[in-house]
């Protein structure tokens, strides 16, 4: 029979990159997150996962920035809170490494992405709680979702890369059903 987990947010982070002035690369993350999950971790084939992440709690370390990423020029937080992802399959590639599609929904926009997901392995924690990790990446271009706000630098190219990438690195307790 399945099992539920809750992702542990003191054990977890979601974290992406980007292009800046086609030189750089600015990192930031998401602060605040809820993914819960249903399955069997070492048999992902028929598992689920939804992941809603708050468009608000954006963090690049850099206040201005962050204010204007949460702006209509961006994630328009305001008026769209959440970006979604409902998982609709696992494929595995062997060795505890599989593809995760699903569909993302950011402001308004739905499409189907896919990460790498790896599983990292499991373990009980002092308290006798069975944890459960997972760590994984992919890339999205921020346009496709309506985040095209950009300038064009002097010497060409453009201030922000529409191509960004996203890393996590999520740890699961089991929950009751």
């Amino acid at each position: 029979m399945a099992k539920t987990y809750q992702v542990d947010p003191a054990h977890s982070s979601v974290t992406f990159t980007v292009k800046h002035m086609m030189i750089s690369k600015v990192k930031g993350e998401f602060k605040e997150f809820d993914i819960k999950a249903n399955g069997e971790p070492n048999d992902l084939a028929n598992a689920s996962v939804k992941v809603t992440i708050q468009a608000a709690s954006i963090d690049t370390n850099n206040t201005d920035r962050d204010n204007h990423l949460r702006s209509g020029d961006f994630f328009n937080a305001e008026e769209y809170p959440h970006l979604v992802f409902h998982s609709t399959s696992f494929r595995s590639k062997g060795g505890g490494e599989f593809e995760l599609t699903g569909d993302l929904t950011i402001r308004g926009t739905t499409r189907e992405e896919t990460f790498e997901v790896e599983y990292e392995g499991s373990a009980k924690d002092p308290w006798g709680n069975m944890k459960h990790a997972f760590s994984g990446e992919g890339s999205l271009n921020r346009e496709d979702y309506g985040l095209t706000w950009n300038q064009a630098l002097e010497a060409g190219g453009v201030l922000v890369d529409k191509k960004v990438k996203f890393e996590f690195e999520l740890q699961f307790t089991e929950v009751e059903a």
